[in-house]
């Protein structure tokens, strides 16, 4: 059975879904078959960094919460040529972007335990070795759910006081909900701070694994959410860090 890696982060804002994509990217381009669930259903957003027009989603996540369909039907083969040509696949599972639905989500809500249910029909429908969660910021049940059964909990935050506050409670309920292996990632670091002193100052506050270092990118932000960062920068010191973190969580996944 494959592992399940949830991608959170307590505050909006931190690129959790721009981190997701290409993490899930890295890992499939070592020949790994995976998939992605955008279950930030408030919210959604992941679906445009791979290309999937709104016109092409026929069925999201939302139809499967509420009975329409098998959540294997959701999923929408985004392979691009180069994880295609490793050997990997990528799956991936959008939230629809119609406003009749995140309204109805919002005001009804939906059975969150068959998010559990779909999470396990598509690791084995889909064959997948691995399913990268992009989950809701903060704490609600939905997020709950998805960090207690995941293999991998990836948190992100910024060098930020309220990022720090924030994953600091996050920290201590994926441990008190028993997660196997967690991993931080920093993100939107400025170049010209003392990163061996944050580094440092990080893994102390919430004796956890630094996993990544990231700086803020003036080209990520020119792509501005265009396309695969780590497809169209291969040399980028992000898209370095990003292949680092995807072997890291291959070797611990072993």
């Amino acid at each position: 059975m494959g592992m399940i890696v949830s991608i959170h982060s307590y505050r909006g804002g931190t690129g959790k879904s721009n981190l997701t994509a290409n993490l899930a990217t890295a890992v499939a381009l070592t020949g790994r078959r995976v998939g992605i669930v955008d279950t930030d259903i408030q919210s959604p957003g992941i679906h445009i960094l791979f290309g999937l027009d709104e016109k092409q989603i026929t069925r999201a996540l939302n139809d499967y919460l509420y009975g329409q369909c098998r959540i294997e039907e959701t999923a929408y083969h985004m392979t691009p040529p180069e994880v295609a040509a490793a050997g990997g696949r990528v799956y991936l599972i959008p939230s629809s972007l119609k406003a009749g639905e995140i309204a109805r989500v919002l005001k009804e809500g939906y059975e969150v335990e068959l998010l559990n249910e779909g999470f396990e029909n598509l690791l084995e429908k889909l064959d997948l070795d691995f399913l990268f969660i992009d989950t809701h910021p903060g704490m609600n049940e939905e997020t709950l759910l998805s960090i207690a059964i995941s293999d991998w909990v990836v948190l992100i935050l910024r060098p930020d006081k309220q990022d720090f506050l924030g994953t600091a409670v996050t920290i201590e309920v994926a441990r008190k909900l028993g997660v196997p292996r967690m991993m931080l990632v920093l993100n939107k670091v400025l170049a010209s701070m003392d990163l061996a002193a944050l580094r440092r100052d990080v893994e102390r506050s919430f004796s956890a694994d630094l996993g990544a270092l990231l700086l803020l990118s003036e080209d990520m932000l020119r792509l501005g959410s265009s396309g695969l960062f780590a497809l169209k920068f291969p040399d980028h010191q992000f898209t370095r860090a990003v292949k680092e973190l995807a072997q890291k969580i291959i070797a611990g996944s072993a």
